[in-house]
Formats: C-alpha cells, sequence, structure tokens
C-alpha cells in the first residue's frame, strides 16, 4: 500500500514520442454505428469494457512493436495483439465466473476435482490480469490521447484494482446466495477461492483509507488522510468488514447452525460495485442509452430471479430427510420423472429446476406448474409475488419511459445528439462539454425562449420590455447608488437575461472577463483557489482546496472588479442554486461610461467604498492605483480638451468631476497648455474655476512663462492681472538665452512682466555682459531702461563696460558710458565692492544632496551670502541642526569653492564630505 492519497485527479500526463503522437481518439455517430444489429450493441459493450473486436494479423513487426512498448518504461500499448487476444481470454473466463460462482453456491458442496482445478486456473489467470493492467497504457478521457507515462502509477493500481474488485464483487454477489442455498460448508476448493475473495475485499476495505473523494459541498477532491477515514467509517466501512469474514469457517465452528448462514448477506452489499458500474455506462454517451438501459433490467430480473431460485432451493434442503415429500421440489413430478429424492439430483439440475420455478413464479404472477406446498415455502412465494409485482410495475415503467416519448422531446434529442457530435469533432474539455449540455437541458425544461420571441420587436420596444422587467433590480445594486436615472435606463436597456445551473462555473478566476452580472434570483459563492500566478484575493484554503469567500445574493454583481480596474479576474464565481442573471457586456458599459463621466466617477467611488462589503478585502490597493490611473486617464482629456481649445468638451469633463488642476506626465496642467497655444476663452474659464494660476511644471515653468515664451501678450496680460508671475527658476540663464538669441521680443516682454534684468547665469554673465560682448546696442539699451548695472562683474572679474570696450561697438561704448556716470552720480560709488555690501547676496541652502529622491528632500533656509565659504558652511549647519557637513554644491551637484561663485538668490545643497 504506498504510503499517499491515491488522487483521483489533476496527474498529468505525457504523450509518447512515436508514431501515434498525432493518433486522435475517432468516436463514431451512435446512430451510424448502431443501426438495428444486435452484434453493434454489443461491441459498444465491448468498447466500455476496454475490448476491440478488430482481429490483427500475428506478425513480426507485431511482435517487435510489443516488445519496443514493454522496452519503453514497461508500458504495454492497449491496441498490441497479444494484449487484445489476452483481454478476449479474461472476458471468456469472467463470463464464466460470473454464472458459475451462484451455481457453485447451491449445487455444490465441494467441488470436485476436476472444477476444482479450473477454479484454480481462472484465478492464477486474474492474477496475471491484475500485474499486467500496471503497465497498461490509457487514453485520458479529455484529452484523448494515450498515457505512457509511469509517474501516475497509483492512479492506474487503483483504475486496476477497481476493476479487479468489480470482478470479485459480480462473483461473490452471485455466489453469495448460491452458498446459502446449496451449500452446508464450502468444499475445499471453494473454501479456498471463499478465502481469496475475501483477502481481496479486505485488502480494499484498507486501500478505502486513502482514496481520495469530492467533498458534496465544496465539489472539490479531498487528500487529507483523516477526513477520508473518518468519512469512510462512518459510511460503509461496517458493512464491509463484516462481509470479509470467514462466515463457513464461523458457521462450522458453532456447530453447523443456521442462523450463522443468514449472516452471509450482508456480502450482498458488494451489488453496490456493480451498480456503480452500469451508472457509469449509462453516463457514457458512446453507448446507446436505451440499450444500456435494457441491459442493466434484464440484469436486475436476471439477479432477482437466481437469488430467488437458490431461497427457494434453500428452503427445501433445510427440511428433514425424512420430509423430503413435503417440499415443492421432493413432490414435484414432471411427467413420468419424480424428485422425490432431489438431493441425489445432479446439483446443475437442480439449480435449473429452482430457476425455472423462480422465473415462471415471476412471470405468472404464481399460476405456474410448480407449487408451494408447505407453510414457509408459501410465505416466502407470498413475499416474492408481492416484489415481482413491485419490480415488474419497475421494468414496465422504465420500459416506456425509454420508449415512449413525444414531439418535443425528440427535438430536444436530436439537438442534443446533434452538440454532442460538434463537442467530439473540436474535442471539447469535460467541464464545457458538461455545462453546453446542461444548459440544452434548461432550455428543454424550462421552455426559456427569451431570444427568440423578442427577435421581432423592434429595439425601443425591447427598451421598454427591459425598463420594465429589470430596472427595479439595478436600481437597487449598490455599485449604481448615487447615479443618474439617464445612465441606470442606458445600462437596463443593454442587459440580457441568463439562467445557470447549480455547479457551473460563471467566472474563473485568473480569467479575463467581458461581461458584468446582476444578480435577480438564486445563490453563487466566490470562491478563491491556491495558484502560483494570480494574486491572492483572502486566505488561500489548505491542501490547494478551493475557499468559498462569501456568497451572492439577489441585486449583488460580480465581474465589476476586472472590467472597471481593468485587471484579471480576482475569484471564481460558482452557482450554488438555480440563478436568474442578467448580463451585461464590456464593451456596452464602457461606452455608457465614455459619455456619463460623472455616473462611471461615482461607479468608481462606490467600487472603492463597497470594499468593505464585497469579497475583494485585499484588493484595496489595486482598485485604488487602477481608479487613480483612471483619473490620470481622464487628466489627459482635459489637457487635450484645454491643448485644442474644445471649451465645450472642457466644461463638461470638469462638471462631471474632472479636475482642472491635474496635471500630466510632465506636470503641466490645462492652464499651461492653454496659456502656451493661446486660447483666451479656455484660460479665462480655468481662471474662473479657480485653479492654480502659478503652478509649475516639471521644467519649472509657470502658465505666464508659456503665454510670454509663445508670444501670448493677451494672455499673458489676462494672467499678470489675476496676479500671476514667472517664478523662472533660473532666470539668468534665460534672459542671456534670449539676448545671444537675438530675441528682443521675448526679452521685452520677460522684462515687462518683472524678471530681474540684472540676473545672472553660471559664470555670473547679466544680460548686459551678453549683449555688450556681442554687440547688441538695442538689446543693451533696452536692458539699461529696465535697469540692468553696468558695474557687475562675471566669474573673470569684467563689467559690461570692459564688455563692450574689447567689442569695440562705439555706439555702446557711449551708452554705458552715460549709464556708468548716471549710476555714479546717483549712488556716489565707484568700485563693485562698494556695490556688493550695499546689495549683499542672498541665497538658499538645503539640507540634502540635489540628486536624492522627493522622499528624502526637506525644508531649507534662506540667508545672506557671508565673505568666506567656511563661514557660510559653519552658519547654514548651525541653523539646520546637522553635524559632520563640509561642503556646499549647486544644483548641478558641482563644489562650491569660494562665495564669488555664488549669484543672487541660487539654490545650494551642505552636505557631507563623504557624498
Amino acid at each position: 500500500m504506498p504510503g499517499r492519497v491515491v488522487k483521483m485527479e489533476g496527474i498529468v500526463e505525457e504523450e509518447r514520442r512515436s508514431e501515434d503522437d498525432g493518433k486522435e481518439y475517432e468516436l463514431e455517430d451512435l446512430r451510424d454505428r448502431m443501426k438495428s444489429s444486435r452484434g453493434s450493441r454489443f461491441n459498444l459493450i465491448a468498447n466500455e469494457l476496454g475490448l476491440e473486436t478488430t482481429r490483427r494479423k500475428f506478425s513480426r513487426e507485431n511482435l517487435l512493436l510489443g516488445i519496443r512498448d514493454l522496452s519503453r518504461g514497461l508500458a504495454i500499448h492497449p491496441d498490441n495483439w497479444w494484449y487484445r487476444a489476452w483481454t478476449k481470454f479474461i472476458l471468456a473466463w469472467a463470463v464464466y465466473s460470473s454464472f458459475f460462482t451462484p451455481m457453485e453456491f447451491g449445487f455444490f458442496r465441494g467441488l470436485p476435482e476436476n472444477l476444482f482445478i479450473l477454479d484454480i486456473v481462472g484465478q492464477i489467470a486474474f492474477l496475471l490480469d491484475i500485474v499486467l493492467q500496471f503497465f497498461v497504457a490509457y487514453r485520458d478521457s479529455q484529452t484523448y490521447r494515450m498515457v505512457y507515462k509511469r509517474p501516475p502509477i497509483a492512479l492506474r493500481w487503483y483504475r486496476a484494482w477497481t476493476k479487479f474488485i468489480l470482478a470479485w464483487a459480480v462473483y461473490s454477489s452471485f455466489f453469495t446466495p448460491m452458498e446459502f442455498g446449496f451449500f452446508r460448508g464450502l468444499p475445499e476448493n471453494l473454501f479456498i477461492l471463499d478465502i481469496v475473495g475475501q483477502i481481496a475485499f479486505l485488502l480494499d476495505i484498507v486501500l478505502q483509507f486513502f482514496v481520495a473523494y469530492r467533498d458534496s459541498q465544496t465539489y472539490r477532491m479531498v487528500y487529507k488522510r483523516p477526513p477520508i477515514a473518518l468519512r469512510y467509517l462512518k459510511s460503509d466501512f461496517i458493512i464491509d468488514l463484516l462481509g470479509c469474514m470467514p462466515w463457513d469457517i464461523i458457521y462450522k465452528a458453532c456447530g453447523k447452525r443456521e442462523e450463522v448462514r443468514y449472516l452471509l448477506w450482508i456480502r450482498l452489499y458488494r451489488v453496490r460495485k456493480v451498480t456503480q458500474f452500469f451508472q457509469t455506462m449509462e453516463k457514457d454517451i458512446r453507448i446507446n442509452y436505451l440499450f444500456t438501459r435494457i441491459v442493466k433490467l434484464l440484469a436486475v430480473e436476471l439477479y432477482c430471479t437466481h437469488t430467488a431460485a437458490c431461497i427457494f432451493y434453500y428452503l427445501a434442503t433445510t427440511v428433514p430427510r425424512s420430509k423430503e415429500g413435503y417440499t415443492w421440489i421432493g413432490s414435484l413430478k414432471l411427467g413420468d420423472y419424480s424428485y422425490s429424492h432431489f438431493r441425489e439430483i445432479d446439483l446443475w439440475k437442480c439449480y435449473t429446476l429452482s430457476l425455472y420455478f423462480a422465473i415462471v413464479t415471476m412471470a405468472t404472477v404464481g399460476y405456474g406448474d410448480i407449487h408451494a406446498v408447505n407453510i414457509r415455502e408459501m410465505i416466502f412465494i407470498m413475499i416474492y409475488v408481492s416484489f415481482d409485482m413491485v419490480l415488474g410495475a419497475y421494468l414496465i415503467g422504465n420500459m416506456t419511459a425509454l420508449i415512449v416519448k413525444g414531439s418535443k422531446t425528440e427535438k430536444f434529442r436530436d439537438k442534443m445528439a446533434d452538440v454532442i457530435k460538434y463537442m467530439n469533432r473540436n474535442r471539447l474539455g469535460r467541464d464545457i462539454r458538461n455545462q453546453i449540455k446542461g444548459h440544452l437541458r434548461l432550455q428543454y425544461e424550462s421552455s426559456y425562449t427569451e431570444a427568440a420571441v423578442l427577435q421581432d420587436i423592434p429595439l425601443s420596444i425591447r427598451a421598454k420590455i427591459s425598463q420594465t422587467l429589470y430596472l427595479r433590480f439595478i436600481e437597487e445594486v449598490f455599485l449604481f447608488k448615487g447615479c443618474s436615472s439617464e445612465f441606470i435606463n442606458q445600462i437596463v436597456i443593454r442587459l440580457h437575461e441568463e439562467f445557470f445551473l447549480p455547479g457551473e462555473v460563471i467566472m474563473e478566476q485568473g480569467h479575463v472577463v467581458d461581461q458584468l452580472y446582476f444578480v435577480c434570483d438564486g445563490v453563487l459563492k466566490s470562491s478563491i483557489v491556491q495558484s502560483l500566478h494570480t494574486q491572492e484575493e483572502v486566505g488561500i484554503g489548505e491542501d490547494g482546496l478551493e475557499e468559498t469567500v462569501s456568497f451572492l445574493q439577489p441585486n449583488s454583481t460580480f465581474g465589476e472588479i476586472s472590467i472597471l480596474c481593468n485587471i484579471a479576474q480576482p475569484y471564481t464565481v460558482r452557482v450554488s442554486e438555480l440563478c436568474r442573471l442578467l448580463r451585461l457586456d464590456k464593451q456596452s458599459f464602457t461606452n455608457v461610461l465614455d459619455i456619463y463621466f460623472y455616473d462611471g466617477r461615482k461607479v468608481l467611488n462606490n467600487l472603492l467604498e463597497g470594499k468593505e462589503l464585497n469579497r475583494v478585502k485585499q484588493l484595496e490597493s489595486d482598485i485604488t492605483f487602477h481608479i487613480g490611473k483612471q483619473e490620470a486617464e481622464l487628466a489627459l482629456k482635459v489637457n487635450s480638451a484645454a491643448y485644442h481649445g474644445d471649451l465645450y468638451q472642457l466644461k463638461g469633463l470638469i462638471r462631471t468631476g474632472a479636475d482642472p488642476n491635474k496635471s500630466d506626465y510632465d506636470g503641466r496642467s490645462p492652464l499651461h497648455l492653454a496659456a502656451s497655444r493661446g486660447h483666451e476663452d479656455i484660460t479665462l474659464f480655468l481662471i474662473q474655476e479657480g485653479v492654480g494660476i502659478n503652478i509649475r511644471d516639471n521644467f519649472g515653468n509657470t502658465p505666464l512663462f508659456e503665454a510670454v515664451k509663445n508670444g501670448n501678450d493677451q494672455i499673458a496680460s489676462l494672467l499678470f492681472k489675476e496676479g500671476a508671475s514667472l517664478e523662472i527658476g533660473n532666470p539668468g540663464s534665460v534672459l542671456c538665452t534670449a539676448v545671444s538669441k537675438g530675441d528682443s521680443d521675448f526679452l521685452k516682454r520677460l522684462l515687462s512682466y518683472g524678471i530681474d534684468p540684472n540676473s545672472r547665469d553660471y559664470d555670473h554673465r547679466t544680460p548686459l555682459h551678453v549683449a555688450a560682448s556681442e554687440g547688441l546696442y538695442l538689446m543693451a539699451q533696452m536692458l539699461l531702461e529696465a535697469g540692468a548695472s553696468v558695474f557687475s562683474k562675471d566669474r573673470w572679474g569684467n563689467t559690461p563696460m570692459d564688455e563692450g570696450r574689447k567689442c569695440g561697438n562705439k555706439n555702446l561704448i557711449h551708452i554705458l558710458e552715460e549709464a556708468k556716470s548716471a549710476h555714479l552720480s546717483e549712488f556716489s560709488l565707484c568700485s563693485q565692492e562698494i556695490e556688493d555690501k550695499t546689495h549683499p547676496n542672498k541665497c538658499t541652502v538645503f539640507p540634502f544632496h540635489p540628486w536624492d529622491p522627493k522622499e528624502n528632500r526637506r525644508h531649507g533656509i534662506v540667508m545672506w551670502v557671508p565673505h568666506t565659504i567656511e563661514e557660510l558652511i559653519r552658519t547654514t549647519a548651525e541653523q539646520l541642526e546637522i553635524s559632520s557637513c563640509s561642503c556646499i554644491l549647486s544644483e548641478d551637484a558641482g563644489k562650491i569653492l569660494d562665495v564669488d561663485m555664488i549669484n543672487d538668490g541660487q539654490k545650494l545643497y551642505l552636505v557631507g564630505e563623504t557624498r
């Protein structure tokens, strides 16, 4: 016995790389195969038992094929000629054993030598067949491919064992009545066979403690040993164990008391294995259902009469020899032959006579040519005839139900047959096959024809019908709480009604969902299973079992998370009771959401707010992330409307809840885009909406700077009147660039909106330095009129006057000298050092590295630039309360060695030497 549980499902099979790789399982149409031939019907039984009637001639190639199959992992192909011959041999022995066992019980008190040898040969054959089953490849019922892989050996063991036990169950079921009726202690040969059979059933009892089972509540396989053992102990263990008791030995040990022999009937509980076999045949669509039912009914009738025959003979043999004539068989005289000494008559003749008595009594309801004689026989015949009336009604009722069908049923059967043929041709899996057949059966039983009824009705009338039928359900759905009536009406007219049977899976965890469902009637359960590739929603059940998260009642929804958040379905939805659902396609839903923006935001907020009420508590972060993503997409729509000047669309987006202050990936707000594109109406509308007019993008630009840069004077004037400012991060560089490009208009606009003309670039050069060095007279004059200083020194100590002299432009030198004289006369200053003392520079020092991420940044301080760099480091370290800081960095992470390198208003960074 293996130490692990025999798993009946989920074993991964491999295909053998051989010439049989591409061979598919072919299933012919039953109507073509059945015709009216009885032989064809028995061929179907042979197919069910794994026996084919096709003959193969012996050849050297077939022998080599069999040897090669054995060499490949000791796997035997079931189409090998010698294995097919073996299956026919075993079939013959099985037929013999099934019919001989009851006779052995009723007619023998120990097998004669010839029959004993024959019985031993049969049991050896069955033992060899058991061993052989461990090496026979099989065809998977779902993939229709041959499986040769040896790892699923436990499954092959159990399948072979079930066949072995089935044969023993058939034998035991027929032999037990015979043992009760025809034997008073088994002879040696039958005793040995009985012991072998009981040992086999004892082994089956042990095996049942390791066989997984499907839980009736969760529909999942249970592999844990304690539940398996407990379930078997509560169900069949006691009866199975009593059936394995050596009652023949106990009977002899108790002095052959007849009361002990009655306990033999406990073994008839094994008939359930034969019943399960017939149930499997009935579910096999390859076998005609009518034929299967007829075979089952005949088997029931034969077994009942066989058991009655054994009891009849038992009643006769328990009468003393002196009163043999006072029994049904002892008093019987047919023609000139008398059965007065029936104990001396051949056993087979007695069995035949008993079976004849039982069949005639059942068929004629007691009016046969053999009658009861004593009181015991009369009582049993009364019980037997009463049972026969019930059995006859059962047989006739079943035959009538199978044969007499109405026209509606015939149409359904034809449709089902066509669907089955389609599924077989396309190799559909078992689950989808069951769902298709279940839906066809549901339509047949409930006459569900909504699509056909409404097909010819105009769309407007169908919309009114939908509103009448479904509006009250949708209004109570939490997902649409607070939405407008127009939005709900658009949802209602796009709904489709569907029915689902219990056990069907509507949505599976990890799948892409294209439908949103609303529950009208019935109950569903949402559950999750363990997976390495799907995100877990809540805790996973032990051993990979499906764990129920919650039950979906009427007015519930499912599929909304996958559709709205654009993620895979986070949980599986299975039907618990017959359900009526309303389906909304994803495309229709998204189209409605695109039109009704405000209601779309309501739906998203309801989805997030309802996280405590639904099945996805741990998906809050995902939901929040995807809601943020959709809000970012909405912000892009707002920016797109502002960029293209679509005031109508912009108003619609903002009135439906879009935030006009949201920026895009570059940090540009709708006001940035409207100012840069020159859309005055958009700019005015955004100002009225109260947007931030001095917000900066990722490049440090404000809406006013965008308007100035693109020459939109009216928008710039409008923004400036509303209090907007340029707030350029590095104004000196911007001014110097404008001067060097000769863009006098841009320079003029910058100066007119308050930019400092004395701003310096990274070389401490002012715009006047650049204009003087390049001889730009008009630019220099514009800067001087705006208040540019002629005394400013660059990194090398040069003033604009020095640059003008190098250029040699006399007109430029002249206006610089006039500006210098005017400055000297106004302030009586003669050197740049006095100017520096009068107007010291200021700087902003931050306590982090300029390349640190945003979450590591802190507020800095603004202070006057001291005379030495050491004093700057010491003062800022004390103010910021930071120790071990030894250097000052610029915005480009360059180390500043002298205070003369610091511009007015420059951003500095205080860090340690190790950084």
